[in-house]
């Protein structure tokens, strides 16, 4: 059983947690409603936003937290209970205590195996796979093709500092599968486009290569801007872009792969993109290493 006490008004919040005996006021059922704590008797409740409860509210869950019995609104007969509490909060519930806004006993009480879990601008290494199941997520619930993010396109992901949490990733990268329509890639424009606050741009490790985020010891050779005076090498034509374009990246891909003897999380990772995009360039570019999954 869970409840939100942040989205519950004040004056029905005792009653959401203990119920209301039949007839207790004005308007109330004449068979009475069972409150969250009668619901959950033998299980548990997750209080979200535990925070926002109210102080006289405090000191009666504290009383059934302990005692195991509680009253139902409007009536004097004890009801016995046992419930394992799970709570959570986004509030600074020690600064709280100590400016009296939250119950030192009652903090002490549900403080018994805290979990803390950092936000998501804490979590930079997470976000690829974070965003690469939100969209599995998305995609499926939206009924639409897969589809993933381009290397740039996570490169922005990194950089912003999402003020949102993962609440705001996960708007983001709705509306963009919304947006991507049919195409299967998710570019840095869109996303670009997509995100509310400026992109902080991180620099770039010198131990790194500027292009493919490698470790230099590993990445492949990165073409250069010609000078006007500059004379080429060899009198045969360029390749077209595109194919350029694909052979440094095959070039990437091979050199992380072989530096990670296969792994492929390891080298998604290592090339700053989702486990799905390196399966699909490795199909795209026809590339054969099955060393290690």
């Amino acid at each position: 059983v869970s409840l939100n006490v942040a989205a519950i008004p004040d004056n029905l919040i005792e009653a959401e947690f203990f119920g209301v005996a039949p007839g207790a006021y004005t308007g109330a059922s004449n068979k009475g409603r069972k409150g969250k704590l009668e619901l959950a008797n033998g299980g548990t409740l997750f209080l979200d936003e535990i925070g926002d409860m109210p102080l006289e509210l405090q000191s009666k869950l504290l009383r059934a937290l302990q005692e195991k019995e509680f009253e139902p609104l409007g009536s004097n007969k004890v009801r016995k209970v046992d419930i394992r509490i799970v709570a959570a909060t986004s509030r600074n519930l020690p600064k709280m205590v100590e400016n009296g806004e939250f119950r030192a006993d009652l903090y002490y009480r549900l403080n018994a195996m805290p979990i803390h879990l950092p936000p998501l601008r804490e979590r930079q290494a997470d976000i690829d796979l974070i965003a690469e199941r939100l969209l599995d997520e998305l995609c499926i619930r939206l009924q639409l093709p897969v589809k993933y993010l381009t290397p740039d396109a996570i490169n922005l992901l990194f950089q912003h500092t999402w003020p949102g949490n993962v609440r705001e990733l996960q708007n983001l990268l709705e509306r963009a599968v919304i947006m991507a329509e049919e195409n299967n890639e998710i570019d840095a424009q869109l996303i670009q486009s997509l995100l509310i606050n400026s992109v902080q741009v991180a620099q770039i490790p010198s131990t790194q290569n500027p292009v493919t985020g490698l470790p230099s010891s590993m990445a492949p050779p990165v073409i250069t801007h010609l000078s006007k005076n500059a004379q080429p090498q060899t009198k045969a034509p360029p390749q077209p872009l595109h194919q350029q374009m694909a052979q440094t990246e095959r070039q990437a891909i091979e050199a992380a792969l072989a530096y990670t003897q296969g792994h492929k999380v390891k080298t998604a990772k290592l090339l700053g993109i989702s486990r799905a995009s390196l399966y699909e360039k490795m199909r795209k570019l026809e590339i054969q290493y099955s060393e290690t999954c």
